[in-house]
């Protein structure tokens, strides 16, 4: 799949701080049927981080879930780059200006070097999105990607 996964994490951040990170996905889904997934990596190989983040959700079959309503969080740690991407079912819903905004957020605390608060924001945001447009139904959603995160070149 594109060399896309490393097998030993670089350490980005602590035990805790991926601990926090992977609570706050699971937090999240339970009240939607949404999917949100975080990839790390060094360095971006394509200039635009979108660009990037659109081939990692497709090789990590985000488009897969039922709504379409998958989120990733995509993170380039040297270059200091970033995107979120949503698949059709969440971007119908809200659009361009909603990832900015989040984006912004984010970097607020990227700028700060509180990298794993940054992300679990953000992570609370979407998840407050999902649920909004896709509220959880305990009698049909299941969780239908992996929560942890996932570790690039």
């Amino acid at each position: 799949m594109f060399g896309l996964f490393k097998s030993k994490p670089v350490d980005y951040f602590s035990a805790e701080e991926k601990q926090l990170i992977v609570q706050a996905i699971q937090k999240a889904e339970h009240l939607t049927s949404g999917e949100v997934r975080i990839y790390v990596e060094s360095h971006c190989r394509l200039v635009n981080p979108v660009l990037r983040a659109k081939e990692v959700f497709h090789a990590l079959n985000m488009t897969e879930t039922t709504e379409r309503n998958g989120v990733l969080i995509y993170v380039a740690m040297k270059d200091r780059q970033l995107a979120v991407y949503g698949d059709e079912g969440i971007h119908a819903k809200v659009g361009h200006v909603f990832w900015n905004e989040e984006v912004k957020k984010m970097l607020d605390h990227f700028n700060k070097t509180n990298y794993a608060a940054g992300i679990t924001e953000i992570i609370h945001q979407i998840g407050k999105a999902l649920e909004t447009h896709f509220p959880y139904d305990d009698t049909m959603d299941k969780n239908e990607l992996p929560d942890d995160i996932v570790f690039g070149k």
